[in-house]
């Protein structure tokens, strides 16, 4: 009997010590896990990796009135870009091909933040910067590009009488920021994609304030009616000009074009049927009418009637639309040249 109980206790002394053995093994392996998390989490913050989002979505672009700086500018933030104004080109850009450009030395973006609501017009627009709000922290691009991809915004025309006419009010520029690498003051900060959003900028008026007196040069086929610095000019064919009574029709192509020139000066008689063309004014402007299809669009109508002992033409442009570079507008279903009289 006492033979039994001693190997029981030998057993159970034997069992005790597994399980205080199972028991200080299983602490030990919840204290070395504790301490590799530590170490993870001490060596991912190395000084350099500070993650911030700057976000200007909702703020509308803004450029100084003398400076080449455009900025995005929301309580005590601000986002600015620098750039040549020469960049931003009031033309289409062909689809997927948007303008690229390198930043550098003298193009920048700079993000910064200040201790209090940051002012554009005094603190970055003015040519002596106001001293308060103080910078608090500031963040300049050491690389990447920008991209720009610009869209003529398209509007009614009321201002002349032909249905459907569109004009272009504006050129929206469309800037996204690619690879930038942004210095902070506790490190670097990298965006493959960061998009600065929209500026616009106004489109020249083209006025097309004529009234339904044309004049045609006798020396020539020359066709033309003008206001003030703008002037429209028809290279017809000889026989939409003849005087045959009734209505004739072509299309607008390389033996009948029309022309849109805006001016830098004022214009008078003496410069139209004058060769060689007079220097002055200086052309500002020249938009192209399209090449016509035959009863589709750009048609040049000319209806000609008797006028006492001469001749009246009456001409109109049908589905005409004028082109400058990558932009257009549409000048109406039907527009009234003008007339003149032979």
């Amino acid at each position: 009997m006492a033979n039994l109980l001693f190997r029981k206790l030998i057993c159970n002394s034997y069992w005790l010590k597994i399980s205080i053995f199972a028991s200080n093994l299983l602490q030990m392996k919840r204290f070395l896990g504790f301490l590799v998390f530590t170490f993870l989490i001490n060596s991912c913050d190395d000084g350099d990796i500070s993650i911030k989002t700057i976000s200007f979505d909702d703020v509308v672009a803004s450029k100084c009135d003398t400076k080449d700086i455009i900025y995005k500018q929301k309580n005590n933030e601000i986002l600015l870009l620098e750039l040549p104004g020469s960049t931003f080109i009031n033309d289409a850009t062909p689809a997927n091909t948007p303008i690229v450009v390198e930043l550098g030395s003298t193009k920048k973006v700079t993000y910064r933040s200040y201790d209090g609501t940051v002012s554009a017009l005094n603190n970055i627009c003015a040519n002596i910067p106001a001293a308060t709000p103080n910078v608090v922290e500031e963040w300049t691009a050491t690389s990447g590009t920008v991209q720009i991809t610009t869209t003529p915004i398209l509007v009614p025309n009321t201002s002349i009488n032909a249905e459907n006419a569109t004009k272009i009010s504006k050129y929206q520029h469309y800037i996204v920021f690619k690879n930038i690498t942004f210095n902070k003051p506790d490190g670097i900060q990298l965006y493959e994609t960061f998009t600065f959003g929209n500026y616009f900028t106004t489109a020249t008026t083209l006025p097309f304030a004529f009234d339904d007196q044309a004049e045609k040069c006798t020396s020539s086929n020359l066709v033309y009616n003008y206001s003030g610095s703008e002037a429209l000019f028809l290279e017809l064919s000889p026989t939409l000009l003849s005087n045959t009574l009734g209505v004739q029709s072509a299309v607008i192509s390389t033996t009948n074009k029309v022309t849109y020139r805006l001016f830098a000066g004022g214009l008078n008689t003496n410069y139209f049927c004058t060769s060689p063309t007079p220097s002055t004014p200086v052309l500002s402007e020249q938009w192209n009418a399209k090449d016509g299809v035959t009863g589709v669009s750009g048609i040049i109508e000319v209806t000609t009637t008797a006028e006492g002992s001469g001749f009246k033409h009456t001409i109109r442009l049908k589905k005409v639309t004028f082109k400058k570079g990558n932009s257009e507008f549409y000048l109406g279903d039907d527009y009234l040249f003008g007339s003149y009289t032979n």
